[in-house]
């Protein structure tokens, strides 16, 4: 039988609608922002099959939408740790690298982005 070393679980374009930006004309409307993450996950899923053994992404993305829409962040750096730190929450995911993209904000300027990537910690012996 092969070795399963890693697994990872993509979240791939969600869009959060949110108040995101320094800017007095950004903190009166809302603004999209695009999640892309990738979750190193347990490998117990492969083999149960059952959805309490992974990440359950459906929920997983609800909560990240919710933590960033109460947040109303002035930074999208502030946005991707409070969406990386979100995944953290679910025990199964051991890691993660989460990119967060805002477009329009600058005229000229298609998008900006931010990536971030954490870990769970280790437990102390």
């Amino acid at each position: 039988m092969t070795a399963l070393e890693k697994m990872t679980l993509a979240l791939n374009g969600l869009e959060v609608d949110c108040i995101i930006g320094d800017r007095p004309d950004e903190r009166e409307r809302l603004q999209k922002l695009i999640i892309d993450a990738e979750l190193e996950i347990s490998t117990e899923s492969a083999f149960s099959d059952n959805l309490a053994d992974t990440a359950d992404y459906a929920a997983l993305t609800e909560k990240i939408s919710m933590r960033l829409k109460d947040a109303k962040c002035m930074m999208i750096e502030r946005a991707a740790y409070l969406a990386a730190t979100t995944c953290l929450e679910d025990k199964a995911v051991n890691a993660v690298n989460l990119k967060v993209t805002k477009s329009g904000a600058i005229k000229g300027l298609r998008s900006a982005s931010v990536t971030v990537s954490l870990k769970q910690p280790k437990d102390i012996i």
